[in-house]
């Protein structure tokens, strides 16, 4: 029984572990993103058309 009570404690860790994760990514993602950033990344896609002059 000793080993299921280990595995029963390392589950409850993991879990911690992984909520403590999954909160910094949201933390980082929401609390210290820059709005600049974002916008440049979502002009992204049209980068193309610009440098080639909208030709095809």
């Amino acid at each position: 029984m000793a080993l299921q009570h280990i595995f029963d404690d390392a589950s409850s860790v993991m879990t911690v572990v992984s909520f403590a994760t999954f909160m910094g990514i949201v933390g980082w993602t929401y609390l210290l993103h820059k709005g600049s950033d974002f916008d440049a990344a979502a002009l992204l896609p049209f980068a193309d058309d610009a440098i080639d002059g909208g030709e095809h």
